[in-house]
């Protein structure tokens, strides 16, 4: 993983690597959470859903409507809630065994992991405040 994340504190682009140990990636300016978004892969989705915070994954596709309209949605969410969720962005076309392996069947699919194991699932266009709702339940 080499994702350069912007501060939403000091808008310093920090490059980051990998996480150690599933902790928070961290402004290397000014030390602040950093919004924890990024592309997954079937190579990277083992390693992607194990973090100290709640993992939300979005099996998505760039011909998907009602995935566009996700798109802003999870980006929001990853900057307002900064250091306490990570979410991970699948494009099913390009990754059809992480699909697969959760039998994905509609996109968008949300599923949302705590500690490694898979807690929630929501198919569709999903409001803002039920994701916050569903995410606060784990952190």
């Amino acid at each position: 993983m080499n994702d350069v994340l912007l501060c939403t504190v000091c808008h310093s682009k920090n490059r980051v690597r990998q996480v150690p140990n599933g902790q928070v990636p961290v402004c290397a300016r000014c030390q602040a959470a950093l919004p924890w978004l990024h592309d997954g892969t079937d190579a990277s989705f083992s390693s992607d859903i194990q973090a100290s915070v709640p993992v939300l994954v979005d099996f998505w596709a760039p011909w998907c409507g009602p995935c566009r309209v996700m798109g802003p949605i999870l980006e929001e969410i990853a900057r307002e809630r900064a250091g306490k969720v990570r979410v991970v962005k699948v494009n099913v076309d390009q990754n059809p065994q992480s699909a697969a392996a959760f039998s994905v069947r509609s996109i968008p699919t949300l599923l949302l992991f705590h500690e490694g194991k898979q807690v929630d699932s929501m198919i569709g266009v999903v409001q803002k405040s039920a994701l916050l709702q569903r995410l606060s339940a784990y952190g």
